[in-house]
């Protein structure tokens, strides 16, 4: 599949540290645009993939943007997100979505691929996402929305996020479905570092224990995964930010923010001792290679992914995305 998307151009909007490039790219598709506002995680960007967003999308012509076949964003989902103030589009970060529309607008590209907190399908009662579906539904694209969670795809994250995949209506595509689960059973364990150097230990004399947790092997002998986080313990009132979870489960939700001792990561029982999640740790579960190029600021890679998107579910949409007919001209051609 390394080739699939070879000669299908895109351009990746609200860029953040790539996660839509790694998994783009991964099938030969080229990058022609990023768009990122955030410095920090524009050199990142600019560190793995040998090119420099450009900056506040607000900011950019239209005419400005290379033509493209696939227009990527995960746009900011902080207006929409339940952990938030939930103003949607009274927030500015809300409307940087009409900045999609106005590049789609004038590009026409023949797929979205879009991405948002599981929430933004429940927003002010589904009118937020119902002004979405209206707004690209209008400008000739058919919608095709669905939350999938990273846990379901070999990834040892519990990350529930809408993908919205839209399809320029004159391709006629018909046969677009979103990926099964790959039932592939994965824990936290198994991404673990070998004594890394920059891990946060929590030691608190106001630590409980609420139960223990062994996996059991199946009747082939192997170890039966749960596939979802497994909390045994908590400190001080076991808010945000303060429950232990077992390595034999999922890691909680990554995010960008958030307070408490295991801010950004959650908190982990590993061997004997209490700790976060390193960075390198966090790219794993986001599905990053681990020749992916971290800054050195741990709390800059907290938030650059917290933010990111999950790349093994972004490669089973784009295999499904690969099935359809929508880049058969292009390919033909190719070839």
């Amino acid at each position: 599949m390394a080739n699939t998307l070879k000669n299908i151009k895109f351009i990746d909007l609200f860029a953040g540290i790539g996660g839509f490039h790694q998994a783009m790219s991964s099938y030969g598709a080229n990058c022609v645009f990023a768009s990122e506002w955030d410095k920090h995680a524009a050199e990142v960007y600019s560190h793995n993939y040998g090119m420099t967003p450009h900056g506040d999308i607000t900011n950019l012509k239209e005419k400005s943007i290379p033509q493209h076949d696939i227009l990527c964003g995960g746009f900011p989902c902080q207006a929409f997100s339940i952990s938030g103030k939930q103003k949607g589009f009274n927030d500015t970060r809300g409307t940087l979505f009409f900045d999609i529309a106005r590049i789609v607008k004038f590009h026409r590209p023949r797929v979205l691929l879009l991405e948002n907190v599981s929430n933004f399908e429940k927003h002010d009662d589904g009118k937020t996402l119902a002004t979405v579906k209206a707004v690209l539904q209008g400008m000739g694209y058919d919608l095709y929305l669905k939350i999938l969670n990273a846990s379901d795809y070999g990834l040892p994250q519990n990350r529930a996020r809408i993908f919205i995949i839209c399809f320029r209506k004159d391709l006629k595509v018909a046969n677009f479905k979103f990926p099964e689960p790959t039932n592939c059973r994965t824990c936290l364990a198994d991404i673990l570092e070998d004594n890394p150097s920059d891990i946060k230990i929590i030691s608190r004399p106001d630590t409980f224990f609420t139960k223990s947790f062994t996996p059991k092997k199946n009747i082939f002998g192997e170890i039966d995964l749960p596939n979802r986080p497994i909390q045994i313990g908590y400190i001080n009132k076991g808010g945000q930010g303060e429950r232990i979870y077992s390595p034999y489960g999922h890691a909680i939700t990554l995010s960008a923010y958030g307070g408490g001792a295991g801010a950004k990561t959650g908190l982990y029982l590993i061997g004997n001792v209490i700790r976060k999640l390193t960075p390198r740790e966090c790219a794993r579960a986001q599905g990053f290679p681990d020749d992916f190029k971290i800054t050195s600021s741990i709390s800059q890679s907290y938030k650059q992914f917290g933010n990111s998107v999950a790349i093994n579910v972004l490669k089973a949409i784009i295999e499904e995305i690969c099935k359809t007919s929508c880049f058969s001209d292009i390919m033909n051609n190719a070839a």
